[in-house]
């Protein structure tokens, strides 16, 4: 018995292997259509093991049920007059069973030399083997596509974690948790579509080239606009244009959208990624958590059948209520303050500098006890918490808190340690806007390349009014590693960022 399903190619042998493939398209252009295109399949694999994997064969070969299918070999056993091959296709795999007698000497002389990898089309009906698998006995079997390629070893699949993340096509073809994993994030994405259109939100698209860019404190991807003539910047955001979309009478606009920021890349970080952001007119803060707990519920249960997941080896509760503290109440709960230490300013810079951070001299309190929940508290959050009252100096965009001037009606969802969403009352004053953005094009000056830009034409639009107004932004890719349990950014992302190939 030839069994090729144990007997893979190791990588030195990849040269030979692929000129032996070269060597059979070319036999096969000689003998007609290498590449035929006009095979349908008719079924496939995961609906016919739901409709008949329970029949038994005596029940099910009298019926003479005929099927086509269609997708690629991934395993081959070849024996004396008869043959199994296992077919996978999008949905998942079904066993063919190919006899001389019932595809012509012809055809089953040319499976024999047929290869893993290679893309099949087969015709027969249903019938279940003396082992109990569901097969197709095949009366038709054609080549579709032929693979010049070998697969992975079938035990040991694709082992370079970077190879995996650069050839995504490979891993996709041999890991079923791969496809798993990226199926959920489908499913993610799907569900908090339909749960905003729901909810009365209307789905728009804004500008990924940007004149000015802004809505987040980050470095833009720049280029050049050769008709305009003119610079143009990789959007960071679409914050800035959702708030004029408000201004212009629409009451609920979200946008599932990506954004670019010219930044490191770590496990949390891609420098393209995808983020959901919604405003809502006359909401505030407090709804916006509300919503947000609502979205990333309904988010877990369709796309993992459930709002309890894990993580890492560790429970999360997205179906209990999510928990609200300020900066410094975290303080206190989480960094071993008391509650007049976590307002003391001394005692922060203290703590700070054991951290190994040092804080600028121009930090007032606030910022020091920010500065501090990002050093000793962020990484602490494994059950859902969202973060309020921030400092204005770090939120140029939110509305200042009426009881506390010096703080922000602002939030930041954390889940496992990571920052999951980020929202605020908006700030709708275009007299206040107008000095932060000036503030912040001070910082610019002095260097800080993060620092956004005075955004003219955004004033002008807060000038003509922009009603009372939550928004929010939501990262779908560190939701999708959360209800996927990866432990990279990469592995939720078809395409990551990479060094190019030498």
């Amino acid at each position: 018995m030839n069994d090729q399903a144990t007997s893979q190619p190791t990588a030195s042998d990849d040269n030979k292997l692929i000129a032996e493939r070269r060597e059979k398209l070319a036999a096969l252009r000689r003998e007609g259509v290498a590449f035929p295109n006009d095979f349908k399949p008719g079924h496939h694999a995961a609906e016919l093991q739901r409709r008949h994997g329970e029949e038994s064969n005596e029940t099910l070969e009298p019926q003479a049920i005929a099927v086509s299918v269609a997708g690629r070999l991934m395993l081959k056993r070849v024996m004396g007059k008869a043959s199994f091959g296992t077919l996978q296709d999008a949905t998942g795999r079904i066993q063919l069973f190919i006899a001389r007698d019932n595809v012509g000497e012809a055809v089953y002389a040319a499976f024999k030399h047929w290869d893993l990898g290679d893309i099949l089309g087969a015709e027969g009906t249903l019938f279940r083997t003396k082992t109990g698998e569901l097969s197709v006995k095949v009366t038709t079997l054609r080549l579709l596509t032929k693979s010049l390629r070998p697969l992975p070893d079938k035990f040991h699949g694709m082992t370079d974690q970077e190879q995996k993340y650069r050839q995504r096509y490979v891993d996709l073809i041999t890991d079923d948790d791969a496809r798993a994993r990226f199926a959920a994030r489908s499913k993610t994405l799907s569900a908090i579509r339909h749960f905003m259109v729901e909810h009365h939100f209307m789905e728009v698209e804004t500008p990924m080239l940007h004149p000015i860019p802004g809505g987040a404190n980050a470095k833009p991807f720049v280029t050049h606009h050769n008709a305009l003539d003119q610079e143009m910047f990789l959007r960071i955001a679409p914050e800035l244009y959702l708030k004029r979309l408000i201004v212009g009478g629409f009451e609920r606009v979200f946008e599932i959208n990506r954004s670019f920021r010219n930044e490191g890349i770590s496990v949390r970080h891609n420098p393209e990624f995808t983020m959901m952001e919604f405003y809502a007119a006359y909401w505030n803060h407090h709804d916006l958590m509300d919503f947000t707990e609502q979205v990333l519920r309904h988010a877990a249960r369709i796309a993992t059948g459930s709002a309890n997941v894990s993580y890492a080896g560790k429970p999360v509760h997205l179906d209990q209520p999510f928990a609200r503290l300020t900066v410094r109440q975290s303080l206190v709960a989480h960094a071993g303050l008391s509650d007049a230490e976590a307002g003391d300013a001394q005692v922060l810079r203290a703590r700070l500098k054991a951290a190994g951070e040092e804080a600028p001299a121009h930090w007032k309190l606030p910022e020091l006890q920010f500065g501090l929940f990002e050093a000793a508290v962020e990484h602490q959050l494994w059950q859902p918490t969202f973060i309020i009252d921030y400092p204005v100096e770090v939120s140029p965009l939110a509305r200042a808190s009426d009881a506390d001037p010096s703080v922000t009606e602002r939030f930041e969802l954390f889940i496992t340690g990571r920052e999951v969403a980020n929202g605020f009352s908006e700030l709708n004053d275009p007299e206040d806007q107008a000095a932060r953005f000036q503030a912040q094009a001070a910082n610019k000056e002095a260097g800080d390349e993060e620092a956004m830009y005075y955004d003219a034409d955004y004033i002008r639009a807060l000038e003509y009014g922009m009603p009372p107004t939550g928004g929010c932004g939501i990262g779908i890719d560190r939701l999708a590693m959360l209800l996927t349990d990866s432990p990279s950014i990469r592995d939720v992302i078809l395409f990551p960022a990479l060094r190019r190939e030498a």
